[in-house]
Protein backbone atom coordinates (compact mmCIF):
# COMPACT_ATOMS: atom_id res chain seq x y z
CA UNK A 1 0.00 0.00 0.00
CA UNK A 2 1.17 3.55 -0.65
CA UNK A 3 1.93 5.83 2.24
CA UNK A 4 -0.62 8.55 3.03
CA UNK A 5 -0.26 12.02 4.54
CA UNK A 6 -2.38 14.06 6.95
CA UNK A 7 -3.91 17.42 6.04
CA UNK A 8 -1.31 19.14 8.24
CA UNK A 9 1.43 17.58 6.09
CA UNK A 10 -0.20 18.52 2.81
CA UNK A 11 -0.89 22.22 3.30
CA UNK A 12 1.39 25.21 3.90
CA UNK A 13 0.58 27.87 6.53
CA UNK A 14 -0.48 31.10 4.83
CA UNK A 15 0.92 34.55 5.52
CA UNK A 16 -0.26 36.66 2.59
CA UNK A 17 -3.16 39.08 2.74
CA UNK A 18 -5.37 37.43 0.14
CA UNK A 19 -6.27 34.64 2.54
CA UNK A 20 -9.53 33.50 0.98
CA UNK A 21 -7.90 33.10 -2.43
CA UNK A 22 -4.90 31.33 -0.93
CA UNK A 23 -7.10 28.90 1.01
CA UNK A 24 -9.10 28.22 -2.14
CA UNK A 25 -5.92 27.61 -4.14
CA UNK A 26 -4.53 25.11 -1.64
CA UNK A 27 -7.79 23.20 -1.20
CA UNK A 28 -8.34 23.20 -4.96
CA UNK A 29 -4.85 21.77 -5.50
CA UNK A 30 -5.49 19.00 -2.98
CA UNK A 31 -8.69 18.06 -4.82
CA UNK A 32 -7.20 18.24 -8.32
CA UNK A 33 -4.19 16.16 -7.31
CA UNK A 34 -6.28 13.49 -5.63
CA UNK A 35 -4.93 14.12 -2.13
CA UNK A 36 -8.44 14.26 -0.67
CA UNK A 37 -10.63 11.17 -0.75
CA UNK A 38 -14.25 10.77 -1.92
CA UNK A 39 -16.56 10.81 1.07
CA UNK A 40 -13.95 12.43 3.31
CA UNK A 41 -15.63 14.83 5.73
CA UNK A 42 -14.00 18.20 6.30
CA UNK A 43 -13.90 20.45 9.34
CA UNK A 44 -13.49 24.17 8.70
CA UNK A 45 -11.77 24.57 12.05
CA UNK A 46 -9.25 21.83 11.25
CA UNK A 47 -8.46 23.42 7.88
CA UNK A 48 -8.09 26.85 9.48
CA UNK A 49 -5.76 25.45 12.15
CA UNK A 50 -3.64 23.59 9.55
CA UNK A 51 -3.30 26.75 7.44
CA UNK A 52 -2.80 29.10 10.38
CA UNK A 53 -5.76 31.34 9.49
CA UNK A 54 -9.18 32.16 10.91
CA UNK A 55 -12.30 30.25 9.93
CA UNK A 56 -13.69 33.13 7.82
CA UNK A 57 -11.40 32.82 4.75
CA UNK A 58 -11.80 29.04 4.91
CA UNK A 59 -15.59 29.39 4.87
CA UNK A 60 -15.38 31.73 1.85
CA UNK A 61 -13.12 29.32 -0.04
CA UNK A 62 -15.34 26.37 0.79
CA UNK A 63 -18.46 28.18 -0.45
CA UNK A 64 -16.69 28.70 -3.77
CA UNK A 65 -15.72 25.02 -4.01
CA UNK A 66 -19.26 23.95 -3.17
CA UNK A 67 -20.53 26.18 -5.99
CA UNK A 68 -18.07 24.43 -8.33
CA UNK A 69 -19.36 21.02 -7.12
CA UNK A 70 -15.90 20.14 -5.86
CA UNK A 71 -17.24 19.91 -2.30
CA UNK A 72 -20.77 19.24 -1.08
CA UNK A 73 -23.03 19.60 1.94
CA UNK A 74 -24.73 16.40 3.07
CA UNK A 75 -28.35 16.38 4.28
CA UNK A 76 -27.12 16.65 7.90
CA UNK A 77 -25.01 19.71 6.92
CA UNK A 78 -21.65 17.96 7.06
CA UNK A 79 -19.12 19.15 4.50
CA UNK A 80 -17.40 16.48 2.44
CA UNK A 81 -15.67 15.57 -0.78
CA UNK A 82 -18.43 14.27 -3.09
CA UNK A 83 -18.75 10.62 -3.86
CA UNK A 84 -19.11 9.83 -7.55
CA UNK A 85 -21.47 7.43 -9.29
CA UNK A 86 -20.39 5.09 -12.08
CA UNK A 87 -22.43 7.05 -14.62
CA UNK A 88 -20.92 10.38 -13.52
CA UNK A 89 -17.43 8.93 -13.63
CA UNK A 90 -17.93 7.44 -17.10
CA UNK A 91 -19.34 10.72 -18.43
CA UNK A 92 -16.42 12.75 -17.09
CA UNK A 93 -14.00 10.14 -18.45
CA UNK A 94 -15.47 10.58 -21.95
CA UNK A 95 -15.21 14.36 -21.62
CA UNK A 96 -11.60 14.07 -20.41
CA UNK A 97 -10.62 11.90 -23.38
CA UNK A 98 -11.92 14.55 -25.77
CA UNK A 99 -10.53 17.61 -23.97
CA UNK A 100 -7.20 16.13 -22.91
CA UNK A 101 -6.85 14.36 -26.24
CA UNK A 102 -7.19 17.68 -28.06
CA UNK A 103 -4.65 19.30 -25.75
CA UNK A 104 -2.22 16.40 -26.18
CA UNK A 105 -2.50 16.28 -29.97
CA UNK A 106 -2.03 20.05 -30.16
CA UNK A 107 0.91 19.87 -27.78
CA UNK A 108 2.58 17.34 -30.06
CA UNK A 109 2.43 19.91 -32.85
CA UNK A 110 3.55 22.91 -30.79
CA UNK A 111 5.85 21.60 -28.06
CA UNK A 112 9.26 23.25 -27.91
CA UNK A 113 12.53 21.52 -27.10
CA UNK A 114 12.56 23.17 -23.67
CA UNK A 115 8.99 22.09 -22.95
CA UNK A 116 9.80 18.55 -24.07
CA UNK A 117 12.75 18.45 -21.66
CA UNK A 118 10.44 19.50 -18.85
CA UNK A 119 7.92 16.78 -19.74
CA UNK A 120 10.72 14.19 -19.89
CA UNK A 121 12.02 15.30 -16.47
CA UNK A 122 8.56 14.97 -14.94
CA UNK A 123 8.11 11.58 -16.58
CA UNK A 124 11.38 10.36 -15.06
CA UNK A 125 10.30 11.63 -11.64
CA UNK A 126 7.03 9.71 -11.94
CA UNK A 127 8.70 6.55 -13.25
CA UNK A 128 11.43 6.61 -10.58
CA UNK A 129 8.88 6.89 -7.77
CA UNK A 130 6.74 4.12 -9.26
CA UNK A 131 9.82 1.87 -9.47
CA UNK A 132 10.36 1.99 -5.71
CA UNK A 133 9.36 -0.99 -3.60
CA UNK A 134 7.07 1.23 -1.52
CA UNK A 135 6.18 4.27 -3.63
CA UNK A 136 5.11 7.39 -1.79
CA UNK A 137 1.46 7.91 -2.68
CA UNK A 138 1.54 11.70 -2.48
CA UNK A 139 4.72 11.88 -4.60
CA UNK A 140 3.31 9.55 -7.26
CA UNK A 141 0.05 11.48 -7.52
CA UNK A 142 1.79 14.87 -7.63
CA UNK A 143 4.24 13.68 -10.30
CA UNK A 144 1.42 12.24 -12.42
CA UNK A 145 -0.53 15.48 -12.26
CA UNK A 146 2.54 17.60 -13.02
CA UNK A 147 3.38 15.42 -16.03
CA UNK A 148 -0.10 15.62 -17.52
CA UNK A 149 -0.48 19.36 -17.06
CA UNK A 150 2.98 20.06 -18.48
CA UNK A 151 1.82 18.28 -21.64
CA UNK A 152 -1.47 20.17 -21.75
CA UNK A 153 0.23 23.52 -21.11
CA UNK A 154 2.45 22.91 -24.15
CA UNK A 155 -0.66 23.16 -26.33
CA UNK A 156 -0.82 26.85 -25.39
CA UNK A 157 -4.63 26.83 -25.29
CA UNK A 158 -5.50 28.56 -21.98
CA UNK A 159 -9.27 28.20 -22.28
CA UNK A 160 -8.94 24.49 -22.98
CA UNK A 161 -6.55 24.16 -20.03
CA UNK A 162 -9.14 25.76 -17.74
CA UNK A 163 -11.76 23.29 -18.95
CA UNK A 164 -9.41 20.38 -18.22
CA UNK A 165 -8.66 21.75 -14.76
CA UNK A 166 -12.40 21.95 -14.08
CA UNK A 167 -12.83 18.24 -14.82
CA UNK A 168 -9.81 17.29 -12.69
CA UNK A 169 -11.25 19.33 -9.82
CA UNK A 170 -14.30 17.07 -9.77
CA UNK A 171 -12.62 13.78 -10.59
CA UNK A 172 -9.27 14.25 -8.84
CA UNK A 173 -10.26 12.61 -5.54
CA UNK A 174 -11.18 9.35 -7.32
CA UNK A 175 -8.90 9.61 -10.34
CA UNK A 176 -5.76 8.35 -8.66
CA UNK A 177 -7.34 5.52 -6.65
CA UNK A 178 -5.15 2.95 -8.33
CA UNK A 179 -1.98 5.00 -7.76
CA UNK A 180 -2.93 5.45 -4.11
CA UNK A 181 -4.07 1.89 -3.40
CA UNK A 182 -1.13 -0.10 -4.75
CA UNK A 183 -3.18 -1.87 -7.43
CA UNK A 184 -2.05 -4.21 -10.19
CA UNK A 185 -1.61 -1.14 -12.40
CA UNK A 186 0.96 0.15 -9.92
CA UNK A 187 2.76 -3.20 -9.67
CA UNK A 188 2.92 -3.55 -13.46
CA UNK A 189 3.71 0.14 -13.96
CA UNK A 190 0.92 0.44 -16.53
CA UNK A 191 0.76 4.24 -16.32
CA UNK A 192 4.53 4.48 -16.85
CA UNK A 193 4.22 2.48 -20.08
CA UNK A 194 1.51 4.81 -21.39
CA UNK A 195 3.60 7.83 -20.41
CA UNK A 196 6.60 6.31 -22.24
CA UNK A 197 4.55 6.13 -25.43
CA UNK A 198 3.24 9.65 -24.92
CA UNK A 199 6.70 11.15 -24.45
CA UNK A 200 8.00 9.35 -27.54
CA UNK A 201 5.06 10.61 -29.60
CA UNK A 202 5.68 14.16 -28.40
CA UNK A 203 9.35 13.82 -29.34
CA UNK A 204 8.30 12.81 -32.86
CA UNK A 205 5.60 15.51 -32.99
CA UNK A 206 3.09 12.74 -33.77
CA UNK A 207 -0.29 14.07 -32.63
CA UNK A 208 -2.25 10.91 -33.40
CA UNK A 209 0.15 8.67 -31.47
CA UNK A 210 0.28 11.10 -28.55
CA UNK A 211 -3.51 11.22 -28.39
CA UNK A 212 -3.70 7.40 -28.54
CA UNK A 213 -1.22 7.07 -25.67
CA UNK A 214 -3.16 9.57 -23.58
CA UNK A 215 -6.42 7.77 -24.31
CA UNK A 216 -4.88 4.45 -23.28
CA UNK A 217 -3.69 5.96 -20.01
CA UNK A 218 -7.11 7.44 -19.17
CA UNK A 219 -9.10 4.38 -20.21
CA UNK A 220 -6.93 1.86 -18.38
CA UNK A 221 -7.12 3.85 -15.14
CA UNK A 222 -10.89 4.32 -15.57
CA UNK A 223 -11.46 0.60 -16.17
CA UNK A 224 -9.60 -0.26 -12.97
CA UNK A 225 -11.49 2.31 -10.90
CA UNK A 226 -14.86 1.04 -12.14
CA UNK A 227 -13.90 -2.59 -11.49
CA UNK A 228 -12.54 -1.79 -8.01
CA UNK A 229 -16.00 -0.94 -6.71
CA UNK A 230 -14.99 2.42 -5.27
CA UNK A 231 -17.78 4.28 -7.05
CA UNK A 232 -21.35 4.43 -5.78
CA UNK A 233 -24.83 4.19 -7.21
CA UNK A 234 -26.61 7.33 -8.34
CA UNK A 235 -28.82 7.58 -5.25
CA UNK A 236 -25.88 7.54 -2.85
CA UNK A 237 -23.92 10.00 -4.99
CA UNK A 238 -26.82 12.42 -4.85
CA UNK A 239 -26.63 12.62 -1.08
CA UNK A 240 -28.03 9.54 0.66
CA UNK A 241 -26.28 9.00 3.98
CA UNK A 242 -23.76 6.19 3.89
CA UNK A 243 -20.41 5.37 5.42
CA UNK A 244 -17.60 7.23 3.59
CA UNK A 245 -15.52 4.91 1.44
CA UNK A 246 -12.32 6.72 2.35
CA UNK A 247 -10.45 6.50 5.61
CA UNK A 248 -10.04 9.97 7.05
CA UNK A 249 -6.41 11.06 7.32
CA UNK A 250 -6.73 12.85 10.65
CA UNK A 251 -9.52 15.31 9.84
CA UNK A 252 -12.55 15.35 12.13
CA UNK A 253 -16.06 15.23 10.74
CA UNK A 254 -17.43 18.72 10.18
CA UNK A 255 -20.84 17.99 11.63
CA UNK A 256 -21.74 21.67 11.64
CA UNK A 257 -21.20 21.83 7.89
CA UNK A 258 -20.20 25.21 6.52
CA UNK A 259 -20.78 26.65 9.96
CA UNK A 260 -17.50 25.00 10.94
Amino acid sequence: MLRGMSLNDLVTPLVRQTLSRDVYTQLRELLVSGQMMPGEQISLRNIAAALGVSVMPVREAVHRLVAEQALELTPNRALRVPRMSVSQFEEITKIRIELEGLATATAAERITDEELKQVQTLHRRFADEMAKRNPDGAAVIAANQAFHFAVYAAARMPILLQMIESQWLRIGPILNHDLRSGSRRVEERVAVKHHDKLVEALRKHDGAAACAALRGDIESAAAYIVSAGVLVNAETAEGAEATPMAVKRGTKAGRAGVKG
